[in-house]
């Protein structure tokens, strides 16, 4: 009997029901999403050309914090379903039914309804892992070949996490409802909440958090070297002063602004600002954690983004596109394929303890070279002319730089002689030609094949091909790919969650301000007032961890011009897209909020 009960109250808050059911199957499906990145062994070995242990530190720092965000989340969703299913159990027991009983159609409810969405969570995450993946490999041109959409060990995870969490939040829920007395369950949202008022206490701690988020923003901005001392003090800084933000300057604010008549006493305002005094109360926690988090969403997609400024870095690095030391006839077969710009070719001969170079080919065709320095603490690179004269000089420069231009020419003296006595010289007879493109992305495979097939004939040209221009660039294409992919992925999967965690806070206590809002109703106010009132509401819980997060990350983008030439390039894209994706949570939040609230039945 209490079954067929039970199954009659889902059916007719069925579209609540939906709605959780679809937000537990999206957490399931970004955690899996998130899985796919991190234990997916192909694409990190042969996709990701980065150091193992760094690699370790960032898979197991984002999982641990995927596991709090995911907790948290499910913490929400849980408190919403028990919002839903509150008052009829509360009647249940009201008409008889054994609180055993009770408990144990709890347990089976939420845990059915868990590993139903959990499964199709992961379906789902296949197909929109497939689906991410090739549009951001297609769209961004990211030679990525090995990553795996169906990973046994990552729906295996899935799942055992999941189980764990929902039958926990199932026995949490079971004690909730078995232990309190039924006119609790029947009328707890009619219970009076008590605020004290601490003025003082709310002015030192609204100054306290400001001062914290600016001493935070300032640590930020400390030279990348020191890097130690940067973040674990930042982290604490920011955390605090955010959560201290959160809990006595935004709500100093408005009660400023309630003191403000000619501000407050304008339509619903009054209610709305009351509102929010509320909410900010009983949601600082959150909101500290989801700006927090906003931010690292954020900044993971403006970062991998950037990683494909170091391409460029990588191209402008090196002046010679490539250097020529064979004839063979598969080298020039790919040289033709070339759109030269310039050749410069020159002679020399090896002997046991020189290289002697013919002086007069120097004439007008100096050796050219991109040099490194910093400006306002950002690299740069500019052209510049080796000097002949200081081309023999050891220890110059000029010398240092030509040196590891040659094949041998590290280990052994150069020397410039004129042409009459370069010919009397005895030694191999050598050449190198050093060659710009007019486009080197266009011909960039070509110059990469001749940089191999060199290597393959000759053993000491395996230095000038760790340290040329199609060399460095493949490392560099390789290791902004992984990142600029995992970034994407991250930012796409944080941002999901804690969009979603926002959402379920909201909804779970939407059932609550039910008779807040028929109460202005039955006072004459129009449904397009208290509409107006709950999108501004609602808009305020949005925005204001949105933008701190905004802030958090402006500041510390400062951290990554260690290795990137400029992490605020081109920032307006992951921007657009946060506020896109945002906006869309918001939206759904707000229509389903009014859908509960604005029920007058």
């Amino acid at each position: 009997m209490v079954w067929k009960l039970a199954m009659t109250g889902v059916k007719s808050r069925l579209k609540d029901y939906l709605v959780l059911f679809s937000g537990l199957a999206v957490a399931s499906m970004t955690f899996y999403m998130f899985l796919t990145i991190a234990i997916n062994p192909a694409f990190i070995t042969q996709d990701v050309e980065a150091p193992s242990n760094y690699l370790n530190f960032i898979f197991t720092f984002g999982i641990v914090l995927l596991v709090i965000i995911a907790l948290v989340y499910l913490i929400y969703a849980n408190s919403f379903l028990l919002s839903l299913r509150q008052h009829d159990y509360g009647m249940f027991m009201m008409l008889g039914a054994k609180s055993s009983r009770i408990g144990l159609l709890i347990f089976g409810e939420t845990l059915i309804i868990g590993l139903v969405a959990t499964v199709i969570g992961i379906v789902l995450g296949f197909g929109l892992t497939g689906l991410v993946s090739q549009l951001l490999i297609k769209k961004l041109e990211l030679p990525i070949s090995h990553f795996q959409v169906i990973l046994p060990q990552a729906v295996l995870w899935t799942i055992i996490f999941f189980i764990i969490m929902f039958s926990l939040g199932a026995l949490r829920n079971a004690r909730k409802l078995t232990h309190t007395p039924v006119i609790k369950l029947l009328r707890e949202d009619q219970e009076p909440v008590k605020i004290k008022s601490r003025p003082l206490a709310q002015a030192v701690e609204a100054v306290l958090g400001l001062t914290l988020l600016a001493a935070g923003y300032f640590i930020l901005s400390l030279p990348g070297s020191q890097i130690f001392f940067i973040i674990p003090t930042a982290l604490i800084t920011i955390v605090v002063g955010s959560y201290l933000t959160f809990k006595a300057f935004f709500s100093a604010l408005i009660n400023f602004l309630l003191r403000k008549n000619s501000f407050s006493y304008h339509g619903l305002r009054m209610f709305t600002l009351g509102q929010l005094k509320f909410r900010l109360r009983e949601y600082t926690r959150m909101l500290t954690m989801i700006s927090l988090l906003f931010a690292l969403a954020l900044g993971a997609i403006t970062v991998g983004l950037n990683f494909d400024t170091l391409k460029e870095q990588a191209k402008v690095s090196t002046y010679y596109d490539t250097t020529l030391v064979s004839n063979s006839a598969l080298v020039q077969k790919e040289v033709a394929k070339l759109t030269l710009k310039s050749q410069q070719t020159y002679h020399y001969k090896e002997t046991s303890r020189f290289l002697y170079f013919k002086q007069t080919e120097f004439t007008g065709k100096p050796i050219k070279n991109a040099h490194f320095y910093l400006k306002n603490g950002k690299p740069g690179y500019r052209i510049e002319s080796l000097p002949v004269a200081k081309l023999a000089v050891a220890g110059t420069r000029a010398n240092n730089v030509f040196s590891t231009m040659i094949p041998n020419g590290l280990q052994k003296k150069i020397r410039l002689v004129p042409a009459a006595k370069w010919r009397e010289l005895k030694g191999q007879n050598k050449f190198i030609s050093l060659l710009k493109v007019k486009d080197f992305d266009r011909d960039y495979t070509t110059l990469l094949k001749i940089q191999k097939a060199q290597l393959q004939e000759n053993r000491h040209y395996s230095y000038l091909y760790d340290n040329s221009k199609p060399s460095n660039y493949s490392f560099i294409v390789h290791f902004s790919a992984g990142f600029e992919f995992m970034g994407f992925f991250l930012g796409f999967a944080f941002l999901t969650m804690l969009a979603s965690t926002l959402m379920f806070k909201v909804l779970s206590g939407a059932a609550a301000d039910r008779s807040r809002y028929q109460m202005l109703h039955q006072l004459g106010a129009r449904n397009q007032l208290l509409g107006r009132s709950i999108t501004q509401e609602l808009g305020t819980l949005f925005l204001l961890p949105g933008l701190l997060g905004v802030v958090d990350v402006l500041f510390g983008l400062k951290l990554f011009r260690v290795f990137l030439p400029d992490p605020y390039n081109n920032i307006w894209i992951p921007f657009t897209v946060f506020f896109i994706l945002y906006l869309f949570y918001y939206f759904i939040t707000v229509k389903l909020y009014k859908k509960i609230v604005l029920n007058y039945r």
